[in-house]
């Protein structure tokens, strides 16, 4: 930065935002798939795409406008959602308004979106363009790819092509719609730490794999693809509310098929039995969630008889999380494009230690900051940013004197101030040799020095760690 000056107003105002931060944050949540309508008809997607705003920013911003006089008319957030790459007019795109939820979020959905069979593209994304209401705009928003389908597969799913099946540890949403009305569709989603089916807001479930023989208390959860006849757990993505241990079965007219073991596909209809009941399965009623005991079949013993309630469809689901800061900055411009950061790779060591970070949506005029470090950061393309990792010394550590890992959080920051928060984090390692309680150097010879920076310079090279937060 040719400005020490405005070097180190920013140092200072990314000091303070580390130790208060003031992130906002864009969730969108979206099906895998979607399902295309043909001639006149609409199959909206279902469950709707949704979009929550949280985080302390957004009041912030609020107070900021109102400092300005320019009222809380002028603060409320509205957008835009459609498809990608569709032209601008407004009739293939839904006006998004937020409303405030009891924790704080906005939460909004586009009930009415759909995909004709005009387009023939075989993936897509959603588009979300977020403004304030006095129409400053505050960016625009990609969902992950969604991938066409034309109807739910009713061929025997085989693990040559998994494009459809649903492995374990992937997240899910599950629906129920009563004699196949889509004004009657209820969601599977967690209020309040209970479970409940709600016709406005679905939640996004990881589906786990589970090993069958062991009991609940244990629960060792399994890779691989999820099967009929598999034992399950449902675990909120949100609030980490779980169901009890269930077998998944696959259901055919109304009826629970017992000896069904092929992988599950994306739009089936499917039934949750508790492990061990007697036929007690997952059921809505209304807007609550029950238990239901299927009837045996008297001509079949290998399928059991369900009412509407205990038949649901499973798709599964992408979450995609923009996190920005316009707390500390005078942003006049949007704040998109947002960077997100997927990997690090760390190469060489030393003065010389190079740190990759791969992602999307970078471009030129973002820094890579160490905490409250800059470092000198050189754009490669947008899926990929190189900087020099900063010496130990500018967090007011001494390489010979390291005792302790030193992490710090990664950012990414815009010239103009804008800050982009990430889960990623950089950790300083010491020697193994030089951990408390241990005798470091007994005796320094004459040329420590010389010493002391080959050792720099040897465990710089071997002891960079990088790790994710969870």
């Amino acid at each position: 930065r040719s400005n020490p000056y405005q070097g180190s107003l920013l140092q200072d105002s990314v000091r303070r935002y580390l130790q208060l931060p003031a992130d906002q944050t864009v969730l969108i949540l979206h099906a895998k798939v979607a399902q295309k309508s043909y001639g006149n008809e609409k199959r909206f997607f279902c469950p709707p795409p949704c979009v929550y705003l949280s985080g302390p920013g957004w009041k912030l911003k609020q107070e900021q406008v109102k400092a300005r006089d320019l009222g809380e008319a002028g603060f409320r957030v509205c957008g835009y959602m459609g498809l990608d790459s569709m032209g601008s007019s407004l009739m293939e795109t839904q006006k998004l308004s937020f409303e405030e939820q009891p924790d704080a979020k906005g939460f909004s959905c586009a009930k009415a979106l759909y995909i004709s069979d005009t387009d023939k593209r075989k993936h897509f994304r959603l588009v979300l363009k977020l403004f304030f209401s006095n129409g400053q705009e505050i960016g625009t928003f990609h969902s992950k790819l969604i991938k066409v389908i034309s109807k739910p597969s009713q061929k025997k799913q085989s693990l040559k092509n998994t494009d459809l099946c649903i492995s374990s540890g992937s997240k899910v949403s599950l629906f129920n719609r009563l004699r196949s009305q889509t004004v009657s569709t209820r969601y599977l989603s967690v209020e309040g730490g209970a479970f409940i089916a709600s016709a406005r807001q679905w939640a996004a479930f990881t589906l786990h794999l589970a090993d069958e023989r062991c009991t609940r208390s244990e629960f060792p959860l399994r890779e691989g693809y999820i099967r009929y006849g598999s034992v399950v757990q449902l675990v909120c993505t949100a609030t980490g509310v779980t169901l009890p241990p269930l077998i998944i079965r696959k259901v055919m007219k109304q009826y629970a098929m017992l000896d069904v073991d092929e992988p599950i596909s994306q739009l089936h209809k499917c039934a949750f039995q508790f492990q061990g009941s007697d036929r007690m399965y997952l059921c809505l009623s209304t807007d609550k969630v029950i238990q239901f005991q299927a009837s045996p079949c008297p001509k079949e013993a290998n399928r059991e008889l369900l009412n509407d309630g205990s038949c649901w469809t499973i798709i599964s689901t992408e979450t995609v999380e923009y996190t920005f800061s316009e707390s500390l900055a005078c942003v006049r411009e949007p704040v998109s494009p947002v960077p997100l950061i997927a990997a690090l790779q760390l190469t060489g060591g030393g003065d010389v230690a190079m740190l990759e970070v791969q992602g999307e949506y970078f471009h030129a005029h973002l820094k890579v900051w160490f905490g409250d470090v800059e470092a000198e950061t050189m754009y490669r393309s947008p899926k990929s940013l190189v900087c020099v990792v900063p010496d130990v010394s500018a967090f007011g550590s001494d390489w010979r004197w390291l005792r302790y890992p030193i992490t710090v959080p990664l950012l990414l920051i815009r010239d103009d101030g804008l800050i982009y928060s990430s889960s990623f984090t950089f950790t300083y390692t010491p020697e193994q040799s030089c951990i408390p309680g241990q005798q470091v150097l007994s005796d320094v010879p004459q040329d420590s020095d010389r010493l002391l920076n080959s050792i720099h310079q040897e465990f710089t090279r071997t002891n960079f760690h990088l790790f994710m937060q969870t």
